[in-house]
């Protein structure tokens, strides 16, 4: 039998949870059937050596790394005409939120960058039976590649983006499937765009709990994260960005310390909001209380160590960094974003408490003194199964239709 020629697009291997999710999907892919090629807009990233041996990576193309490199740099370079076609998108995007008076979000400004400059990226190379858009706007899948079916992939909760809709149907339209990592992800999408609900599925990240534990029992320094007797550690990791909420973390910390919680509040990612998280600790004085740890490439040993972990985000599509906590045995507390339901289920594998600051906060508080509701949801987490790589089965359904 002829093996399934599989494409995925992805931007780059920095570390994120859908890069995560990704590393998940082709460590639970059968090379046996299928032929895996993988195209990266830029050759970089901490998860790029854990990129499985028989995945094909495509070579570097020049214009596909000229995407989001600084846009005066493209301008004043050989690429100038490819930088002036992002400047023209810039510049529609800005015409267009301002007209409609609509905040500015990464997808849009997406939107309209791949507008702009689709026609002037090259073809892709090859012939493919399914090619997959894992993170972002499809158009590369839809224009670029030559396919038998086309699937682009939904990370967050739809409600919750900025988006030019006209653009977004036109172009999930060319797509045969649209996948969403969640079920209440799923039906948030279906119901903004119910014309596409013929094409919107459900594959949940694929996370290996071997994997997870594996990596967690690995012996890593972790002097910047130390145990202090009759402290408590919490953990929250992420990007630093509106939609995990750290900003908000100095202001439900403090509120913490008032009400008698003794803890240290540690949060690993990095990102663009990084100096307004550093502003808001220095303001409440909390810079030994709220403590940044940068990227970490491996961050298992550090929810390990963790007593709590929390997920305080405005929106979520479905946290990998939440179910990897699970897998590792640790109380989860997450707040009552709009898909939080279909994350945890509430009292039993985690808590929901309220995204207000000072609601969170005394739930919060009431759940770090709760030493037998601790142990309780410890104990759930650490028997129960959350590992699921018979997601990829689904995957392979779909590709079913292109034999």
């Amino acid at each position: 039998m002829n093996k399934l020629k599989i494409l995925i697009v992805m931007k780059t291997m920095n570390i994120g949870g859908a890069e995560r999710s990704l590393i998940g999907l082709l460590s639970s892919i059968d090379y046996e059937k299928c032929d895996v090629s993988l195209k990266l807009f830029h050759h970089e990233g901490d998860f790029l050596p854990l990129i499985p041996a028989p995945v094909k990576i495509i070579p570097n193309d020049p214009l596909y790394s000229n995407y989001e490199r600084p846009l005066r740099k493209v301008l004043f370079s050989k690429y100038f005409r490819f930088g002036v076609a992002r400047l023209i998108g810039k510049i529609e995007c800005y015409i267009y939120r301002k007209r409609n008076k609509i905040p500015y979000s990464s997808w849009i400004a997406q939107q309209y960058t791949h507008k702009n400059i689709i026609n002037k990226l090259p073809q892709i190379p090859g012939n493919y039976d399914m090619a997959i858009n894992f993170l972002g706007v499809p158009d590369v899948v839809c224009k670029k590649v030559v396919a038998k079916i086309r699937l682009g992939w939904v990370h967050t909760d739809y409600e919750q983006l900025s988006v030019n809709e006209e653009l977004d149907i036109r172009v999930y339209s060319e797509l045969d499937y649209i996948i969403n990592v969640s079920k209440d992800c799923n039906e948030i999408f279906k119901l903004k765009y119910p014309s596409l609900n013929h094409k919107a599925k459900v594959i949940e990240n694929i996370l290996s709990k071997k994997s997870i534990v594996k990596q967690s029992n690995l012996n890593v320094a972790m002097e910047d994260m130390p145990r202090v007797i009759s402290e408590q550690i919490i953990l929250s990791i992420g990007r630093y960005c509106r939609a995990k909420n750290f900003d908000n973390i100095p202001k439900i910390a403090k509120n913490l310390l008032e009400y008698g919680c003794r803890f240290k509040w540690y949060i690993i990612g990095y990102g663009s909001e990084e100096d307004i998280i550093r502003d808001n600790i220095d303001k409440l004085g909390l810079s030994d209380v709220v403590i940044l740890l940068g990227k970490k490439a491996n961050p298992y040993p550090y929810i390990k160590k963790c007593d709590i972990y929390v997920q305080p985000s405005r929106y979520e599509g479905k946290s990998v960094t939440v179910r990897e906590a699970q897998i590792l045995g640790k109380p989860v507390v997450i707040t009552d974003y709009a898909t939080a339901p279909s994350q945890i289920n509430n009292g039993v594998d985690g808590i929901i408490v309220p995204m207000e600051n000072t609601k969170c906060a005394l739930q919060l508080s009431k759940i770090m003194s709760d030493k037998i509701l601790l142990s309780k949801l410890a104990k759930y987490c650490d028997s129960a199964d959350f590992g699921n790589e018979e997601e990829i089965n689904t995957l392979y359904k779909l590709a079913g239709k292109v034999q």
